[in-house]
Order: C-alpha cells, then structure tokens, then sequence
C-alpha cells in the first residue's frame, strides 16, 4: 500500500526549491525570474538548473520579452504541471494519513 502512495509522487518534486516553484506558480498565474529568485533566496545558476528540470518534464513554460531593454523572462505552470503537482500532494496526504 505504502509503495503505491510513494510510486506517485513525481521525482522531478522531490526537491525542495523545484517544489517551492511548482507551489507558487499553482498559486500564481506567471512569476518572473527575479521576483522567483527573491522568493526562494536562491543564486541565477541554482534557479536557473531546477526551471531547466521543470521545463524539460513540461511542467512550466518560460516566456522571454523585452521590456525597455532588459530581456525578462517569466514562467507559467503547464496543465501536465499542474496535474503531476496534484498527484504528488494527493500523494503526501494520503502517505501522512496512512501513517496515523
């Protein structure tokens, strides 16, 4: 029974800034990369490596614009995101609860 719960929790979540990321982004429509960075106090690589990890399991989607002549760039939480981070917190309730 503990193995089922345990086999959907989804690995690219399993860590803590890429969970925090997927948390806000479910709470927000669109974060930017410095007003993410400030949230988690984390360093541009740091950040930089776990929205790399997102995007490639099609978690988020990033946007690059120019705005004045700085290049911004913002991050959205896809559908396949937003089920995967459902499940896995589905998961941990239900991990909690058998516990008890």
């Amino acid at each position: 029974m503990m193995y089922q719960i345990i086999s959907r929790m989804h690995k690219a979540l399993e860590n803590k800034t890429r969970l925090a990321i997927v948390s806000l982004l479910s709470v927000h429509s669109s974060i930017d990369f410095l007003e993410l960075k400030e949230l988690l106090n984390t360093t541009d690589g740091n950040l930089a490596s776990h929205v790399a990890a997102l995007e490639k399991e099609s978690f988020l989607v990033i946007e690059k614009k120019i705005v004045g002549k700085k290049t911004n760039t913002s991050y959205q939480l896809t559908e396949t995101g937003r089920a995967a981070f459902k499940e896995h917190l589905q998961a941990l309730e239900e991990l909690v609860k058998s516990s008890m």
